[in-house]
């Protein structure tokens, strides 16, 4: 592959990988490291729903070629050209091709600083931006992940269905095996979608297996498997189940726990975790030696941006540490100054280390807002910091995440996070799909400030008629004033598969509110919001 990419791009030039999960996409993405071509992890233009993003990436990394296969060609042929893009050429990794000649110059050895991919974020809170992702950023974070879980080549393998344009499945399936020496297998992420079992078997079929997944795919396992399924699984050879969302939720613990603890899974196999993009991907991880830690915080002075125990009778939220920082600094300072905040308060978090990228692609302003931050007082030296944009706190050496900072809803100076609202709501409404909800602030029509807006999709084969879509906001909003102190402006339920997700299927609350605000949802959704318009 590197010596077939040499006659279509220069070192430094950009590869987008337009090509279905496999062996194949490893290739593509190893070969363009070693010809130093800076690689663009991307889909399939068949991927629905993403074919805006697809479409934006491309022309912020404007690259010199696309790697695809023989199948996906066409597609890709097709797409630029409805897009208007520029015609792209493309290496098909499937296809045979010319030796290299005798004569071919010697590929260069990429240093350490080099870039050695862009890794675009999914772009749940802004536009798709590329992640600049070195050589040494890459290598350095797969070497804190191995460190952090204890791999190695003589008794552990990775098995992984996240896909490999994901931070996240790339770094857990194809740098950290590289890098550490130890197999990797690989799984179509719609195989696991079709039938999740496939992946707990095999999980069961190799020693010391390490795998990952977001929140939702640990309670789609227990919810899509029954107990025959169940009984004829052997997990008592994982090691490690990474929890990447941000934040992991406690009942989703508890459920896979006790649904799989039959099977042989040891408790302390499900890690949850903390990571980015900008930190090519992994943070913060519980360890594998004890079940994970729950703390229970009282729900008021966690309004207030502080961590402090539930007392009897007070209302708790519960929040599930992501463990201590791995082979890197990790700071809560206050958002607005970036003062560094001591223990139990909750800031945004910030970052610095050998695994943080160089910035955002061809975005210089930006970068230096984001990567570059040096607190008040805290000028050393040794660079500046990342600024996450998440909040949380440090808890008995532990990282609490609480949230996103620009999904915050302030109301009367206190902070409510959506996904606790989402919880909420999903766990009193029946109707309402599990994670597919999202919950904000938009003004209100008689320009009285904001309300809060959730918008819900229904699950299938339960279409809500109006007097049910009023019951279901009655309810909403008992559990919401109960739990929150909040009123809920409206409840809209939507159909199935209407709210948009990013590429990794995180609820895009941004593009939400904003299809909410433009009329998107179309006037059956406004029919179904039960409440005042």
């Amino acid at each position: 592959m590197a010596d077939r990419l040499a006659a279509l791009a220069a070192p430094g030039e950009r590869a987008a990988l337009l090509l279905p999960q496999g062996i194949d996409y490893a290739a593509a993405f190893l070969g363009c490291l070693y010809a130093g071509v800076i690689a663009v992890p991307l889909f399939s233009p068949g991927l629905p729903g993403h074919e805006g993003r697809l479409a934006s990436v491309l022309a912020d990394c404007e690259p010199a070629c696309a790697i695809t296969d023989t199948a996906t060609a066409p597609v890709v042929a097709a797409f630029t050209l409805d897009q208007r893009l520029p015609p792209l050429p493309l290496l098909c990794v499937d296809r045979p091709g010319d030796p290299a000649p005798a004569d071919a110059a010697p590929r260069i050895r990429p240093a350490p600083d080099d870039i050695a991919y862009l890794q675009y974020t999914s772009g749940s809170t802004r536009d798709p931006a590329g992640v600049m992702i070195t050589h040494a950023n890459v290598v350095a974070n797969a070497r804190q992940a191995i460190a952090a879980f204890g791999a190695d080549a003589a008794n552990n393998t990775t098995v992984g269905w996240l896909p490999l344009f994901h931070d996240m499945g790339l770094v857990l399936s194809v740098a950290a095996p590289v890098v550490g020496g130890f197999p990797s297998v690989l799984m179509d992420p719609v195989a696991f979608l079709e039938d999740p079992v496939r992946w707990l078997r095999l999980l069961g079929s190799y020693p010391g297996t390490i795998s990952a997944a977001p929140n939702f795919a640990y309670d789609y396992c227990v919810a899509r498997t029954d107990e025959a399924q169940r009984d004829t699984l052997r997990l008592d050879r994982v090691k490690v189940l990474i929890n990447g969302s941000e934040p992991v939720r406690p009942a989703t613990v508890r459920r896979f726990e006790q649904a799989f603890a039959p099977t042989g899974l040891a408790p302390g196999a499900h890690c949850p975790a903390y990571g980015l993009a900008e930190a090519t991907v992994f943070v913060t991880t519980d360890t594998y030696a004890e079940a994970p830690a729950t703390v229970s915080c009282d729900a008021d002075a966690l309004a207030t941006g502080r961590i402090e125990a539930a007392g009897p009778g007070r209302v708790a939220a519960a929040l599930v540490a992501c463990g201590a920082p791995a082979g890197q600094e990790l700071c809560v300072a206050d958002p607005v100054t970036g003062a560094p905040l001591g223990p139990g308060r909750v800031g945004e978090i910030l970052l610095r280390g050998p695994n943080v990228g160089l910035g955002y692609w061809k975005r210089a302003g930006l970068s230096s807002e984001v990567f570059g931050l040096v607190p008040p007082g805290a000028a050393d030296g040794r660079g500046g910091w990342l600024r996450t944009g998440d909040l949380g706190a440090l808890h008995e050496g532990r990282l609490l995440v609480t949230g996103r900072l620009k999904d915050l809803i302030v109301v009367d100076g206190r902070n409510h996070y959506p996904q606790d609202i989402e919880e909420s709501v999903q766990g009193a409404v029946e109707v309402v799909r599990r994670d597919r909800l999202a919950a904000f602030g938009v003004p209100r029509p008689d320009g009285g400030g904001e309300e809060l807006v959730v918008v819900a999709e229904y699950r299938r084969g339960t279409e809500p008629s109006e007097s049910s879509a009023s019951e279901a906001l009655r309810t909403a909003r008992a559990a919401v004033s109960a739990r929150h102190g909040l009123r809920l402006g409206r409840l809209l339920l939507v159909e199935p598969g209407a709210v948009p997700r990013t590429t990794s299927g995180k609820v895009a609350r941004a593009a939400t509110r904003a299809r909410l605000l433009d009329g998107g949802f179309g006037p059956s959704a406004g029919r179904l919001a039960g409440g005042e318009r």
